[in-house]
This record gives C-alpha cells, structure tokens and sequence, in this order.
C-alpha cells in the first residue's frame, strides 16, 4: 500500500509538473499594433508600462502603453535607415529608459538623450566614432551608460558614459579580438556583460567581455563555443538568455538556444531545436525566457525556455524578422515587432501573451 501510494503521489507530482510545462507555454498572439510601413527596427524596451522601440523607418523612437497596446507617440530626430537597408549607419539602435530621459545609439556614432516630459531630444553625446553607436546597458549604481560601437574599423569598441550633469565620457575600450562586431550589453553585480560573437575570426568561438564600469576597462573574456552570442539579458539568480546566432543563413555552426550562468562563468546549452536568433528577453511575471529567432529552423519564430529549468518548451511561428523582443514583466506581454516587407500586417507589433 505504501509502495502504491508513493506511485500515486509521484505520478501526481509528474502531472502537475506537466501541467506547469504546458501553461507556462501556453502563449499565443494576443493584440496587434499597426505601425503603418515599419521595416526597419532595432531594440524594444519596457519601463512602467510604456513599450520604447527603436524605429528606423520613421527616424524616431516610438513610444506605446503596454495596458492599452496603443501608440502615445514619437520622439524624432534620428538619421534613419542606413543607405543600404538597415546598415553600419542606422539609427536609433540600442535603447534604455533612465529616470525621465531616453538614451539611444544613433547611426552617426552618437547618444541621443531625449526629456520624455518634452519629448523631445536634448543632448548629443558623440561617441568619437564614424558608424552607429549601437546596444546599450545601464548602471544604475554607479550612474554610468554604455552603448557598443560595433560597426567601426578598424575594431568595435565600448563607450562608458556619465549620466550625470555634463555627461561625461568616462572612457573608450577597445575591442580587437571582437572580428563580427559587439553585441547586447547587460549590467550584473557591479560589472557590465557583453556579447561578442565572434573572437579572432573563429566561427566557432564567441564570447561575453566582463567590463569594469569605475575603471572603464576590459577585465576578461569568458569563451564560449557554438553559440554567436548577440541578445544578452538577464534572468533568474546568475543565469543570463542568450540568442544565439547559431543556425543563421551561412553559418557552418548548428542551431543552438542556451544560457549563460556569470556565476560559473559557463554557457547551458538549451536545446538545438532554435538558433537562428538576435535580442531576447526574461518575462518576469510568466518565468520564461523568450528569444527572437529571424533565422530560426522551420521559419522566424520566438523561443520559449522555461527559466525555472532551462528547458525549452517551444517556438511560436511570428511574421518576418522578429530579432527585436521585449516582455512587459507587469502584464506578461511580450512585443516582437514584424516588418511589412513580406509580412501580412504592413508593418505591426506582434503582442504575444496568455
């Protein structure tokens, strides 16, 4: 009997387990938010319900309520697309809120801050460089933004910037052994994260740079293999998502989803079912890591990972290049916006939820 009973309770417990699984994917489209002809796009971020995109197409960074899934307006005054598509001079790029200002990277090597009470753009930061200042993080501790110049030549570097009064640069980091560009930064536990997809021309080498943020220096380069690492964000304890981009058109390196614990200091694999992938994101309020895959098997998809376990539970078919992805953690929402060039919305945000 106790043998029976212990069977029962376990075959209870593998149930509910399941039933946990399927909910936690249960994800389907839940709203679309038309954004008449948006086709080129960057970085999505959430902040006290306001949904921040960059987009190119319309030069500006627009600016939704995640309640209402409604557009409340543009903050103008970016280059736009670069002159072939999206481009090494595109812009704006990487985006992050900070008190009431937007920051953004914009095409010509420059930090836009804008006031969001006016709406408008007061501050020009130049980086130094001649093409776009691209992905960016925030140390709230320590006052200090960074935004990765990824497209220069004859090698990628970071830029650390005060944000306080005045604005100071703080310093430059370069990055040589980053041969494919830099990636999204991320702020973890007094240090700045940062992808870097390939090291020293080798496709199969990647890595995440560990930056000093006082010192504005390169501490090491945690190796990785097989992934192209490019979203970066953190997640549950030490863990971070990445987006791999492996499994992208051209690459010789198979799909892969994983994770990467700083703690450690070693890469997770997840599952070989997605790759193919840019920015991802940690939906707090549903306990899933939600990755943009443009390039991913079968066709663009976003992949979803139980943050809880690491495992991958599915991939949502989403319109054409979802590699912009950001969660709402108040209403669990997630907004991956969708080109018009090959879509059928004519340019929208796909909103996925419960």
């Amino acid at each position: 009997m106790k043998t029976l009973a212990r069977s029962l309770a376990l075959g209870a417990i593998g149930a509910a387990a399941i039933g946990i699984a399927a909910e936690a994917a249960s994800l389907r489209q839940v709203a679309t938010i038309p954004v008449p002809g948006l086709d080129s796009y960057d970085i999505g971020f959430v902040d006290h319900g306001k949904y921040y995109l960059a987009d190119r197409t319309n030069k500006a960074v627009d600016i939704f309520d995640t309640k209402t899934n409604k557009l409340l307006g543009r903050i103008t005054g970016f280059v736009g697309p670069g002159p072939s598509g999206d481009g090494p001079k595109g812009g704006p790029n990487g985006v992050v809120v900070i008190g009431n200002e937007v920051w953004a990277g914009d095409g010509d090597s420059t930090v836009k801050v804008a006031d969001l009470k006016k709406g408008q753009i007061t501050d020009t930061i130049a980086t130094g460089g001649k093409r776009r200042a691209d992905e960016v993080a925030y140390d709230s501790k320590d006052k200090v933004f960074i935004i990765a110049n990824d497209a220069e030549e004859p090698s990628p570097f970071l830029t650390l910037i005060s944000t306080r009064r005045g604005h100071k640069i703080l310093g430059k980091v370069m990055m040589p052994r980053a041969t494919d560009g830099l990636e999204q930064p991320v702020y973890y536990k007094g240090v700045f994260y940062v992808a870097v997809p390939e090291l020293d021309k080798d496709e199969h080498k990647g890595g995440i740079a560990v930056i000093d943020p006082k010192k504005a220096q390169l501490t090491k380069i945690i190796e990785v293999a097989n992934c192209r690492p490019q979203g970066l964000e953190l997640g549950r304890g030490s863990n971070m998502i990445l987006g791999c981009n492996a499994g992208s058109k051209g690459s010789k390196i198979p799909p892969m989803a994983a994770v990467f614990d700083a703690k450690a200091e070693k890469l997770i694999p997840v599952t070989d079912k997605f790759g193919g992938a840019d920015m991802a994101t940690y939906d707090r309020k549903l306990g899933l890591y939600l990755v943009g895959g443009r390039e991913a098997p079968g066709g663009p998809s976003v992949g979803v990972i139980d943050a809880k376990t690491n495992k991958w539970l599915e991939n949502i078919p989403v319109p054409p290049n979802p590699h912009s992805i950001a969660a709402d953690n108040g209403t669990g929402h997630v907004f991956v916006p969708s080109a018009a060039t090959g879509g059928k919305c004519g340019g929208c945000i796909v909103v996925l939820g419960r």
